[in-house]
C-alpha cells in the first residue's frame, strides 16, 4: 500500500477529483496549504502599496491506494493539474505499513 501526496494549484482541484473518481479511487484527503518551490513568490498591489507574497496558496491532496494503482493514480493527477506553467506542482509517493478503518475495524487493503 502507498500513500499518494499531490501538491497542485488550487484551481485544478475539481479536475484531480473528477480524475481520481474515475480510475476509482474511493477517498482523498484535501487540504489547503501555502508554499514556495521555483516560483519564489510575487509581488502584489494592495491599497496602493506593494508588498510580497512569498508563501503561494496550494492544495495539498492525500490518498492510500493499492500498489497496482500507484501508476494510474500518478498520471491521472499529471494529466489533470498540467498546465505547463511553473509551479504546477508535486506528486510525492509514500509507504503506507499499516490501514484500518475504525467504523469496521479491516485493516489494511481491506481498509482502502
Amino acid at each position: 500500500m502507498k500513500i499518494v501526496t499531490a501538491i497542485i494549484k488550487p484551481f485544478k482541484l475539481d479536475e484531480v477529483r473528477e480524475a481520481l473518481s474515475t480510475i476509482g479511487v474511493r477517498g482523498a484527503t484535501v487540504t489547503e496549504v501555502k508554499g514556495f518551490g521555483r516560483q519564489k513568490g510575487h509581488a502584489e498591489l494592495y491599497r496602493g502599496a506593494e508588498y510580497v507574497v512569498d508563501f503561494l496558496p496550494k492544495v495539498k491532496i492525500e490518498t492510500a491506494v493499492d500498489d497496482n494503482q500507484v501508476a494510474a493514480v500518478i498520471e491521472a493527477i499529471e494529466t489533470a493539474a498540467h498546465t505547463g506553467q511553473i509551479g504546477d506542482g508535486k506528486i510525492f509517493v509514500l509507504s503506507l505499513e499499516q490501514a484500518t478503518r475504525i467504523r469496521t475495524g479491516e485493516t489494511d487493503r481491506g481498509a482502502l
